[in-house]
This record gives C-alpha cells, sequence and structure tokens, in this order.
C-alpha cells in the first residue's frame, strides 16, 4: 500500500476527539509464543478512560464491545476490551486486553506482525467513551518512520498516548523520589541553557543507578528506564516554559515541535549503544583494546562494536575465528539484515535487541543467515518457546568475549 494512503490515513483519524494508543506488538500480543493471551495488551488505565464502562470492579472480567477496523488490513471486527481482575479475587492476572480478533488472520494477531508499531485511533463519543477504533498495523519501516515523525520514538514496552490537541509523553512510573526524575534544582543548569548529549545522560544515568551486584542484563534495562526519567525530567525542564509561553505563529510552534520529536528519536537511536558500552567497561573490558566502539569494518560500514578492535580485525594475520560482531537494535523485526553486511570477516553476527519476542518463521531466517540474537536475561520469556533455548543474554555474551582472549 502507498505511502500516501497511510499519511491520509493518519490525518482522517487525528482530531479533537481522537487519541492514540501506538505500541509494538509483543509476542504476547500476538500469537508468535502460543501463549493464547487472546490479544494485544493495552494499560488498563487507559482503556477505563476509553471505556469507563469496563471499570466494574465488583464484577469477574468485565467486558465492553465496540467496533475494531483494521484498515491497514481491511479487516472489521466486534471486538472485546476485557479487564481480567481475578487477582481482586485471589487470582493472578489483573491486566487488560483487546479480544474477539478473528485468531492468526487479523494483522494484530499475526505472529509475523510482532515488533510492529500499531496505531489505536479511539474516536471517543458526545460523553467521552469511544464508539469504534481505526487501527493500523504497520507493515513497512516507511510507515514506522511516518509515525514516529508524528508522536516520536516508539520502543519496546513504552506505549505511546498521543492526540492532535495535546500530545501525551509515554506512561512513565511514578515521579517517587527513589525514580530517576531530576527536579530543577537537580538539574545542572548548563542543561537548561544547551540540551545534554546523549552520552551525558547515559554518564549521569550509571552515576545516580549503580546496581552493583546485579547481572549486565538486569544493569542494562533498568538503567535504559532510568535514563529515560532523566530525559524526560530534563525536557520538561527546557520546554514546558516555552511552551506555557505560547507562539507568535503556527510556524514557530511547528519549528518548536520538530525540534523536540527529532530529539526524542536521537535519544532513543543512540541510546541502547551508549548503555551498552558502558557496561563493557564496567565488565573490565578495555576500549581499543578488548572492544570497540563505532569502528570501521570495512570502507563505508561501520559496526556497533567489534572484538578486539578494528586494527585486529584489519590485521589479516589475526584468526577470523577470534573476532566478534556486536549490533545493537531496539527493534529488529526487519532492520536485522542491515547487520549482514557491517563485517564480512565475521560469518556469524551478533545482534543485541529489546524487542519482545520475534516469530518463529522470522528467527528461522535469522538462524540461517546466520544472526545470533541476544537478548537481556528478562525478556526471554516473551519470545516463542522453541525459540527460547536459542536465545543468548548479554551476561552470556560477555563471558563469550572474555574467553577469547584465552586463546
Amino acid at each position: 500500500m502507498a505511502i500516501a494512503d497511510f499519511t491520509d490515513w493518519m490525518d482522517e483519524n487525528s482530531g479533537p476527539e481522537i487519541v492514540w494508543y501506538v505500541k509494538r506488538l509483543a509476542a504476547n500480543d500476538t500469537l508468535a509464543t502460543r501463549a493464547h493471551q487472546a490479544g494485544p495488551y493495552i494499560r488498563k488505565e487507559f482503556l477505563f478512560d476509553v471505556f469507563p464502562a469496563l471499570n466494574r470492579p465488583e464484577e469477574t472480567n468485565p467486558r465492553v464491545r465496540f467496533q475494531l477496523r483494521i484498515d491497514s488490513h481491511s479487516d472489521v471486527r466486534e471486538a472485546h476490551a476485557i479487564w481480567y481482575n481475578n487477582r481482586l479475587r485471589g487470582g493472578t492476572r489483573d491486566e487488560a486486553r483487546i479480544t474477539n480478533l478473528g485468531g492468526s488472520q487479523s494483522a494484530l494477531l499475526d505472529p509475523e506482525s510482532t515488533g510492529a508499531i500499531a496505531v489505536f485511533a479511539f474516536h471517543r463519543g458526545p460523553v467521552g467513551e469511544a464508539s469504534h477504533c481505526n487501527v493500523w498495523v504497520c507493515d513497512y519501516d516507511t510507515e514506522e518512520d511516518v509515525v514516529e515523525e508524528r508522536v516520536g520514538p516508539v520502543e519496546p514496552g513504552q506505549p505511546v498516548v498521543w492526540s492532535v490537541d495535546e500530545s501525551e509523553l509515554p506512561e512513565t512510573a511514578p515521579r517517587s523520589r527513589d525514580s530517576c526524575w531530576l527536579t530543577t534544582d537537580e538539574i545542572p543548569p548548563e542543561w537548561l541553557v544547551r540540551f545534554p548529549s546523549g552520552a551525558e545522560i547515559v554518564r549521569r544515568t550509571v552515576n545516580l543507578s549503580t546496581l552493583e551486584g546485579m547481572s549486565a542484563d538486569i544493569r542494562l534495562l533498568k538503567r535504559r528506564a532510568c535514563e529515560f526519567e532523566i530525559f524526560r525530567s530534563v525536557e520538561e525542564a527546557v520546554e514546558l516554559p516555552v511552551i506555557r509561553a505560547g507562539f507568535n505563529t503556527v510556524d514557530e510552534f511547528i519549528v518548536r515541535a520538530q525540534s523536540i520529536l527529532q530529539r526524542r528519536k536521537a535519544r532513543s537511536g543512540r541510546s541502547l549503544e551508549l548503555h551498552t558500552r558502558e557496561i563493557f567497561l564496567e565488565e573490565n573490558l578495555r576500549e581499543r583494546q578488548d572492544f570497540q566502539h563505532q569502528p570501521e569494518s570495512e570502507a563505508g560500514h561501520r559496526p556497533d562494536f567489534l572484538f578486539p578492535s578494528e586494527a585486529a580485525y584489519k590485521n589479516q594475520q589475526y584468526p577470523d575465528g577470534w573476532l566478534r560482531m556486536l549490533a545493537v537494535k531496539t527493534t529488529c523485526k526487519d532492520r536485522w539484515r542491515q547487520i549482514l553486511n557491517e563485517a564480512h570477516r565475521i560469518e556469524r553476527k551478533h545482534l543485541l535487541t529489546l524487542q519482545e519476542g520475534v516469530s518463529e518463521r522470522q528467527f528461522k531466517e535469522m538462524v540461517d543467515a546466520q544472526v545470533q540474537l541476544v537478548v537481556p536475561a528478562p525478556l526471554i520469556k516473551r519470545y516463542p518457546k522453541s525459540v527460547r533455548p536459542h536465545l543468548q543474554t548479554l551476561e552470556s555474551f560477555i563471558a563469550d568475549v572474555r574467553l577469547l582472549h584465552t586463546l
């Protein structure tokens, strides 16, 4: 489908009474894990807002029926919003999902949609309750780029709530003192004049969240969450006064909004690799001796990490079997193929990702292409059972790199 069709869809499904819920579909949303979760997970607080009638704690698993139109795939259903609430009665579940989607023939449940961005556009009626929902499941990177140009980065496990009147930020944890949210007094004064670089925020994150004794996998995930809070707190301190002061022209507003979105995309694009570099250093891997960040492998190709170094890679006397490459991509649904030509001497490429699952078919394609997925340990349970034994944790990857030093 032409990208113009999607941009037209976004315009048609934007307005004062329409609110978007944008997320990357996890394996537990689709049927990739065969876990029979029945449909995409949606934060229950959001569903309570668009479907107030769903908030009936006195009833077991209350539901609301509504029309759901998956316009990207010409599919119309009477869907159900269900609050699974048996935890209130001694059970274990307290979550909300959208169900009754018709099985794997639905684009929302298709295992191949795992990792894709899905845009849920809820149309509110006169009293605020949603009357129906239009959905677009992105099939192509170009469609995902268009979404993120409008709402900012959409990362695994971090849904974005957005409306044309008030672009809301991704939902985050409450701002308690044990969080990483910085008050204005805690923000370095120079950051309020010149927005800090991603590397500066990551360094502040490491200082604020040492997490001694925790595995590399746990540190990586916790620090990513901490860094996002720091970023958000600085963004609010810098941008909120400007927004409250208002704008003289629409063009001024658009320029400022685009600047904010571009900054968020830039932060999202580099965050994971910067945190990974810090982890390597904490694990006593020496930069340019044990690993190198953003080296040149061949002309025009710069993998995220080479082990042990660019010099070793370009030394034809250095054994191929002692070389490793690690690419870092927050999501890898279609982008994993980009790494295949990044280091010709290294047949087996390692790819670190935070994506919450892949389909079995896509995983087989990766295996056939000699790509080894590296996934933080807490996320492995979100992959299909058949895939989990073949995943490598970051902790395990670091141990393997250390073994290279003994060869």
